[in-house]
C-alpha cells in the first residue's frame, strides 16, 4: 500500500512540475528568421520599413550565439550592395531577449547590450525593444516581426 502512495504521488509531483503557465513555458529562437517588417518610433514619430521589397535581412539564432546579414535586394550598376551585418552572444529568460552586439562594423554599436521582449506566434517572431546608442544620437523603440524560414 505505501508502494501505491508513493507511485501516486511521484506521478501527481511530475504532472504538476511539467504543467507551466503561459508566461513560464521557454521560448526557442533556434533557426533562422527573416525580417518582413520593422516599425522605429522616436521621439513618438513611426516610420514603417517593408523588408520584402528592396532589401533583405536575416537573423540566425543557435543556443548562445546570433548573427544579422541585411542586404539590397536590387543592386546598382556600381555594385554597390549596402551590406551590414553584426551578431554576438544573447541572453534569453522568459521572454526577455537581449542581444550583446559583439561584432559590427560601425564601432560605436559594438559591446552594448539591447533588449528586447520577444513572442513567437506560429512561424512569426515578434521583438520589441529599445536602441539606444548615446555617441549615435540614437534612442528610439524598434518593433520587428520576422517569419521563421524552412
Amino acid at each position: 500500500m505505501k508502494l501505491k502512495k508513493l507511485i501516486t504521488l511521484l506521478f501527481a509531483v511530475a504532472i504538476i512540475s511539467s504543467c507551466k503557465t503561459k508566461t513560464e513555458q521557454s521560448i526557442s529562437l533556434n533557426g533562422t528568421w527573416q525580417l518582413v517588417s520593422g516599425t522605429t518610433i522616436t521621439k513618438g514619430v513611426s516610420s514603417v520599413t517593408d523588408y520584402t521589397k528592396n532589401q533583405q535581412m536575416i537573423k540566425i539564432v543557435n543556443d548562445t550565439h546570433f548573427a544579422f546579414l541585411k542586404h539590397d535586394l536590387h543592386t546598382s550598376k556600381d555594385s554597390a550592395n549596402h551590406f551590414d551585418a553584426g551578431g554576438g552572444a544573447y541572453t534569453l529568460t522568459g521572454d526577455k531577449y537581449t542581444e550583446h552586439l559583439d561584432y559590427y562594423s560601425d564601432k560605436n554599436w559594438e559591446g552594448k547590450p539591447f533588449t528586447f521582449t520577444v513572442s513567437i506566434k506560429g512561424d512569426t517572431l515578434i521583438q520589441q525593444g529599445v536602441e539606444k546608442v548615446e555617441k549615435e544620437g540614437i534612442d528610439r523603440v524598434i518593433i520587428e516581426k520576422y517569419l521563421k524560414l524552412k
